[in-house]
């Protein structure tokens, strides 16, 4: 019996160009991503998922396993694509950082930080436990399954071998940047609302009671009247955080025509 195995360069050339694609999308990939997991779970996931893949989208890669130049080409193209998914879905988290800093302001904890394991540097208490309650609330509800779904559809939209539309790309930054910032400051509308109410009122009564320590006593009120705020809007914000995740997602999933 003979094995015809001269397929075997152009599938091995097409499982790492897939490879890289989904390998760039884990490595940014919320829950993910993180410094935190270990690099052998993320190699191991990113060739999970490129077993799953890549009969998907096997003839999709025309290879000319007679000159390594358009396989280099091809293979750049494939890992900047994986980056764009993957940076889409974490500035999507990143609106819970904008949300947890100006809310910690509000409340009189911005000096107090902690390592956010999700970006290893110092931030916000605050924003380090949203951050985490939301890629909890990711994996809860199956919401990751839109960034696998997104990366597949990717084909459809970023055919392997054709040109990356860097415009598309600008537009899709800026939008994303913009919302992320838009919905972050939406989520800590309540206490915006609160601190300037607050604080007038404390201007207020440093007017009337100049005798009195406004500072030692608006501190303590402030904390305690927020995390009591906190916790009655914490389901509202978590819901609407979770709409906007799965909008954005969405916007990489075109419907099929």
């Amino acid at each position: 019996m003979r094995f015809d195995i001269s397929l075997l360069p152009a599938l091995a050339a097409a499982f790492m160009l897939t490879f890289a694609r989904i390998g760039a999308m884990v490595m940014l990939m919320p829950g993910l991503g993180e410094l935190s997991v270990p690099t052998r779970i993320k190699l191991a996931i990113a060739l999970a998922l490129t077993l799953i893949i890549m009969p998907l989208h096997r003839s999709a890669y025309q290879v000319d396993m007679n000159s390594m130049a358009p396989m280099l080409v091809l293979l750049v193209h494939e890992i900047l694509i994986g980056l764009v998914i993957g940076a889409t879905a974490r500035v999507a988290l990143s609106a819970l950082s904008v949300a947890g800093s100006v809310i910690a302001q509000q409340l009189g904890l911005g000096f107090v930080t902690a390592v956010d394991p999700t970006l290893g540097q110092q931030g916000a208490v605050i924003a380090n436990f949203l951050t985490i309650l939301a890629l909890t609330l990711l994996f809860a509800t199956d919401m990751h399954y839109l960034i696998i779904a997104a990366l597949n559809e990717s084909y459809r939209i970023f055919a392997p071998g054709e040109l990356l539309g860097t415009g598309d790309v600008a537009a899709l930054a800026t939008k994303t940047f913009a919302l992320a910032f838009k919905i972050g400051t939406q989520l800590a509308a309540p206490f915006l609302v609160f601190g300037l109410v607050f604080n007038i009122g404390l201007g207020v009564l440093a007017r009337m009671m100049p005798q009195m320590q406004v500072y030692f006593v608006g501190v303590p009120l402030s904390i305690v009247i927020g995390f009591l705020i906190f916790a009655i809007v914490i389901v509202a914000m978590m819901g609407t955080y979770l709409d906007y995740f799965g909008s954005v997602m969405h916007q990489l999933i075109p419907p099929v025509k």
